[in-house]
């Protein structure tokens, strides 16, 4: 009776473990995507990088504070469907 029991609670927790593998591997995890990088710069080889920023004046008020510094981040893709576009400045023709 009670080798039963043992068997019947190793299942019960054998499958208690697959279903919450399976319910945790569900969703991926996605990693940032913001143009703005904040390098912070560590002692004895530390430091840092915070890729979340929407601009660079954002990124450089954290900075301010941490006495970090701002770079483009190189890794950042543009949504689909978003543009940024950069105008050139037009001289009139009557100037």
């Amino acid at each position: 009776m009670k080798q039963a029991m043992k068997q019947t609670m190793r299942q019960l927790l054998i499958a208690l473990g697959l279903a919450a593998t399976a319910l945790s591997a569900g969703t991926p995890a996605h990693a940032q995507n913001y143009p703005w990088c904040e390098y912070i710069s560590g002692g004895m080889g530390g430091g840092g990088r915070n890729c979340g920023f929407v601009s660079f004046d954002q990124c450089m008020e954290s900075a301010r504070g941490n006495g970090g510094a701002c770079r483009a981040n190189t890794m950042y893709t543009q949504p689909a469907g978003v543009s940024h576009t950069t105008r050139k400045s037009r001289k009139s023709k009557n100037s």
